[in-house]
């Protein structure tokens, strides 16, 4: 507004007067808004060094996992493990929660999941106990107490075994795929391998669609009779799996179903709370919850009549409830 005022006073001016001027009047401009740029920049470059709740970690393969960490540095960790195929985003209504609470709370995005690397390799059980391990290091966690949902249960459930035990103090598993999904000689109780083949083709011929169902019926146990679906929790659902790579997720399929976690549950003894839905329709509890239970060393079992697999999101209330009175005992 001001340059164009500037040249209609000069109106009368010769052409070559009003070229100065503003050529003038613009340098000035530049000059100002280079000034600002460099104040901006290292306010950018300040604020960059300091903790803003989200950054990134580079594993010793060269993945950058991406993580939230919130709350005071001071506090006891809590650090939640997502599930299949989603996102640290999974697990708001319990960050929140338990940042309320005055915990430090941390998430993280599996490798190939949400804002993580979508690297091609690495979507086993083992890369995603080293990652966190890269990231507990990385965060100097220590007395931190690890909660997994689902394939975050396996994957919470290995890190303590391999990885964690001199910076854990407690292990939560819910809704979580130890023992062993796969149904084989040593677990006639577990699902065949055409259930998990059967998901594989249903993601390549077509994740979206594979996606959204999946969200708007088993996994929220929305496909009960009465159920009343949320179309915010499916679309969110949907919206955190195709964030993430078709390939992790696909690879990660065989690793949520195939990986025996029997010995790394016999050799975890920090106190292991075990919750599960009654009608996890996704793991079903009858060969998950109480056989991990029985393998631990220190457990205690709830199961929760008629809900679902995705409970923290479904019945975050009473998962919050229980989750604080374990961790503050």
């Amino acid at each position: 507004m001001h340059l164009i005022t500037s040249v209609s006073r000069l109106a009368s001016s010769s052409r070559r007067n009003i070229l100065a001027t503003t050529l003038l009047y613009t340098a000035s401009l530049t000059v100002r808004s280079t000034s600002a740029v460099g104040r901006d920049s290292k306010s950018a470059a300040l604020s960059i060094g300091k903790s803003d709740g989200a950054s990134f970690v580079t594993t010793s393969d060269g993945v950058r996992i991406f993580y939230k960490d919130w709350g005071p540095k001071s506090a006891q960790p809590i650090v939640f493990h997502h599930g299949w195929p989603l996102s640290a985003d999974d697990w708001d209504a319990q960050m929140l929660f338990f940042l309320g609470k005055g915990f430090r709370v941390i998430a993280h995005d599996r490798r190939g999941h949400g804002r993580s690397s979508q690297v091609s390799d690495g979507h086993d059980m083992d890369h995603y106990a080293a990652d966190v391990a890269a990231l507990a290091e990385h965060l100097d966690l220590r007395n931190a107490i690890h909660v997994g949902h689902s394939t975050g249960g396996g994957e919470a459930t290995r890190y303590v075994a391999r990885h964690g035990r001199d910076r854990v103090a407690k292990l939560v598993l819910i809704g979580a795929v130890p023992p062993l999904m796969l149904k084989t000689e040593s677990n006639p109780g577990g699902l065949p391998l055409d259930v998990f083949e059967g998901l594989r083709r249903r993601l390549a011929a077509n994740r979206s669609q594979f996606y959204f169902e999946f969200a708007s019926g088993p996994f929220y146990g929305y496909n009960r009779p009465g159920a009343e679906p949320s179309q915010a929790a499916i679309w969110n659902w949907w919206r955190q799996g195709m964030t993430g790579s078709s390939k992790a997720h696909y690879d990660g399929i065989k690793a949520f179903s195939e990986t025996d976690f029997s010995e790394d549950l016999k050799s975890i003894a920090v106190p292991t709370l075990v919750l599960h839905g009654g009608d996890d329709q996704i793991v079903p509890a009858a060969d998950s919850a109480p056989l991990s239970a029985r393998l631990l060393k220190h457990s205690t079992l709830k199961v929760y009549d008629l809900l679902p697999h995705g409970l923290c999101t479904t019945h975050p209330d009473i998962v919050n409830a229980d989750l604080l009175r374990f961790v503050t005992a």
